[in-house]
């Protein structure tokens, strides 16, 4: 095998990857939108069979905003959402942080100063 061989073969692979990540993606908006009906979606799937390369073209000039507006709703929806869990998750009521410090107080981990502090801080 050749040099030209194998450079052939990574640019003829990376292509290949190439398609299937584009195919995949527009599939995956094509299901993701809600207000396209079922009809369209499935004439825009049997193009992307037979014609996928001008069909994927197509799809990208008419459609593009769309899906990039879609792929933007659907990430801030994520950080959305684990946002809300972590602060779910991470904050506790003002009478569990003051049990917590008088814990630590009673184990003799803090200092009086400390637990007024930390109270006061929870309290606030």
């Amino acid at each position: 095998m050749s040099f030209w061989d194998v450079l052939w073969l990574i640019i003829v692979s990376f292509g290949f990857i190439f398609y299937l990540v584009m195919l995949f993606s527009i599939i995956g908006d094509l299901f993701a939108d809600h207000e396209t009906k079922g009809i369209v979606k499935a004439v825009w799937v049997v193009l992307l069979l037979f014609l996928p390369l001008l069909t994927a073209l197509v799809y990208l000039i008419v459609r593009g905003d769309g899906m990039a507006r879609r792929r933007a709703r659907s990430v801030q929806s994520a950080v959305d959402s684990q946002e809300a869990y972590i602060k779910s998750v991470a904050t506790s009521s003002p009478a569990e942080q003051i049990q917590k410090a008088k814990g630590l107080l009673d184990e003799g981990t803090i200092t009086q100063e400390e637990y007024d502090a930390l109270k006061s801080k929870a309290l606030s």
